[in-house]
């Protein structure tokens, strides 16, 4: 069997360069004791690398709650959506700075195998229309994940 490596970071600077998103970031579901556990594993337009020690359970953070509902997230407004109090909820709108941001889920094999998010740090920056193109994006596929919430018969 030929193992197939997907350049996932190669990809993620395109779409952001392509949509103009401040941040573009990749979350993976990776199985864990019990229960699966999701990661920020690439991103693209980063201030740092504290992404990548981000863990998230489902139904935590804008990634657990993208890969519990298989529902994208629309957030144009950070300050009108999540009150100051709870943003230690949302690990990587505080480490990134976001202040505008739209989530969405990547399907594979008709199970959320992860969640794709794209971002501003200025408000109001995130719009439907962006919103739209970024889950056109994940439903074309990226890597080896194809996208796909119906499984092929």
């Amino acid at each position: 069997m030929m193992e197939l490596y997907a350049d996932y970071q190669r990809e993620l600077d395109a779409i952001r360069q392509t949509f103009g998103y401040d941040f573009l970031a990749l979350a993976l579901v990776e199985p864990a004791e019990q229960q699966y556990v999701i990661r920020w594993k690439y991103a693209a337009g980063n201030r740092n690398e504290r992404f990548r020690r981000i863990v998230l359970k489902s139904g935590k953070g804008i990634a657990g709650i993208v890969f519990r509902t298989g529902k994208p997230v629309f957030i144009p407004s950070v300050r009108d959506y999540v009150r100051a109090s709870s943003l230690f909820n949302y690990p990587i709108i505080q480490s990134e700075q976001l202040e505008s941001l739209g989530a969405v889920p990547l399907w594979n094999d008709a199970r959320v195998a992860g969640v794709l998010l794209g971002g501003f740090r200025q408000e109001h920056a995130m719009t439907p229309e962006l919103m739209q193109a970024l889950k056109q994006t994940a439903q074309s596929g990226i890597g080896e994940l194809d996208g796909r919430e119906v499984a092929s018969q």
